[in-house]
């Protein structure tokens, strides 16, 4: 593919799951294309992921990835191409107990589980929380206590009654002003550092490239990509991308399961 026109962007940045990935988190060859003429145009593509990176790191390197990357919904800054956390921001765990404790006295028990920071962070889950299939191991949960053990990157949290947009809208209503709480997917609620998002994480990434929110385009699917698509130039969800960011986007392209990324950046790329 050769572009008609300079690309008008100089940073690509893309969310991962539901954006990026199809399903069975593989890229198609015809988006891995799209982002190839891309940066051959003069832009940088920044992969940017609620995943931690201990459950990123894996994908980077099967997809040959080289990059910066900002996982943990902007708490860590990664080098996939030299294996190496280069920032990272820890949650003030006891300010997170005061959060949990205030939130559990408002709505009740909550099922728990915590990523630990570091390249190898494990995942503790407490019984009852549901854990998505994934590759990774996690760790069982024997008590809260043993959130509070070791440098904490966000917590997450479940509800046996609420749904995940009503415990992100009460949980951020009731300690908002504590900690910063998103919704990153089906069943993903999470508890992070007070003005942490994905927006802070990339304009860090941006900088060491002397990059600017200006120069760039992102794309997303879920509430935790508002930051980032307020943030960017010009924000893109996908097809399947959740109502609350359609409404700030700036287009609405195909799903990630049809090429979305690839059929905006085809055009871009055109002129």
């Amino acid at each position: 593919m050769s572009p008609a026109a300079p690309f008008p962007y100089r940073l690509i940045a893309t969310d991962l799951d539901g954006t990026l990935l199809r399903g069975d988190e593989t890229i198609s060859g015809r988006t891995r294309d799209a982002l190839a003429a891309a940066t051959a145009a003069g832009a940088a593509h920044i992969v940017v992921t609620g995943r931690s990176v201990p459950w990123t790191r894996h994908i980077l390197d099967d997809l040959g990835y080289e990059g910066l990357a900002v996982c943990g919904q902007g708490a860590q800054l990664y080098h996939a191409g030299e294996h190496r956390l280069l920032t990272s921001l820890t949650l003030d765990r006891r300010i997170a107990e005061i959060a949990l404790a205030k939130l559990e006295g408002a709505i009740g028990p909550l099922a728990l589980a915590a990523s630990r920071d570091g390249l190898a962070g494990e995942v503790l889950v407490s019984a009852g929380y549901a854990v998505q299939e994934g590759p990774l191991p996690v760790i069982p949960l024997g008590s809260v206590a043993e959130l509070w053990t070791a440098p904490l990157n966000k917590i997450y949290i479940q509800h046996p009654e609420l749904d995940d947009d009503a415990l992100a809208a009460i949980a951020m209503e009731t300690i908002g002003g504590l900690v910063n709480v998103v919704m990153a997917g089906p069943g993903i609620v999470e508890i992070l550092p007070l003005g942490l998002s994905k927006a802070s994480g990339l304009s860090i990434a941006a900088r060491r490239l002397g990059l600017r929110a200006a120069d760039t385009i992102a794309f997303g699917d879920m509430p935790n990509d508002i930051p980032m698509f307020g943030w960017a130039a010009h924000g893109v969800a996908m097809a399947n991308a959740h109502d609350t960011l359609k409404a700030v986007a700036d287009d609405v392209t195909t799903s990630n399961e049809d090429d979305g990324i690839a059929e905006t950046l085809e055009k871009l790329l055109i002129g």
